[in-house]
């Protein structure tokens, strides 16, 4: 049974929330604001997180950044009352699977939920003929999941390594955007091509110490992983 931590202050629609997923085979734990929810997160280990943004004590965005922390890989999804194209992007940059305005039909929200799980709980096993692979200055270890210059070490997450992998497995060729997200993310919608250009972001940040490589964007076409 997949465990859903769910933050939400409106006492009655989260009853109401909590008994349909339940209805729907997951646990729920429900925290009725953004202090509750955090000290049951670090307790508690959950397949997703579903966070109201405006709540009281601590809001979700808030939330999400310390759940982040602790635990880069979890899922998580937005529920507001506002449809602001300022929450979206922010919700987004914070690397939101999905973002959900009220009022919504909960059937929507369980769809949404068994797709993230589907997209996230698969890891794409791209396979590799050693724990070790150089690139340029770089020494990228696929088992430990780190990326080494000399004796700065860069941890990744397990996604961020399934993209190093994918990339360099296929450098210096233009690759289409759809074909990394359904290598990768297993899935090519709008959500994860945000989810692809942050991740993409924080490549470019970890191989900037080595000039030889670069990841270069073709406008409305796709990337170039390139390595001298």
């Amino acid at each position: 049974m997949k465990k859903i931590l769910l933050a939400e202050d409106d006492i009655d629609f989260a009853n109401v929330l909590k008994q349909y997923l339940e209805l729907h085979h997951f646990e729920v734990h429900w925290a009725k604001d953004g202090d509750e929810a955090w000290k049951v997160f670090q307790k508690v280990t959950f397949h997703i997180c579903i966070f109201d943004v405006m709540m009281p004590k601590m809001d979700g965005f808030t939330l999400a950044e310390l759940c982040i922390n602790s635990n880069p890989e979890i899922p998580f999804l937005f529920l507001t009352a506002r449809n602001q194209n300022e929450d979206k992007i922010k919700g987004l940059k914070l690397g939101a699977d999905d973002y959900i305005v009220k009022p919504f039909e909960a059937d929507e929200l369980v769809l949404r939920i068994t797709n993230i799980l589907k997209r996230t709980t698969k890891t794409p096993a791209i396979a590799t003929n050693s724990n070790e692979i150089p690139i340029g200055k770089y020494l990228f270890h696929t088992y430990r999941l780190e990326l080494k210059l000399g004796t700065q070490i860069q941890q990744l997450t397990e996604r961020e390594a399934a993209l190093i992998t994918f990339l360099f497995t296929n450098k210096n060729q233009l690759l289409k955007r759809d074909q990394i997200l359904k290598a990768v993310w297993k899935n090519d919608d709008y959500f994860s091509g945000r989810s692809m250009d942050v991740f993409i972001s924080k490549l470019r940040k970890y191989f900037s110490e080595d000039s030889s490589i670069s990841i270069e964007s073709v406008r409305n076409i796709g990337l170039e992983f390139k390595v001298k």
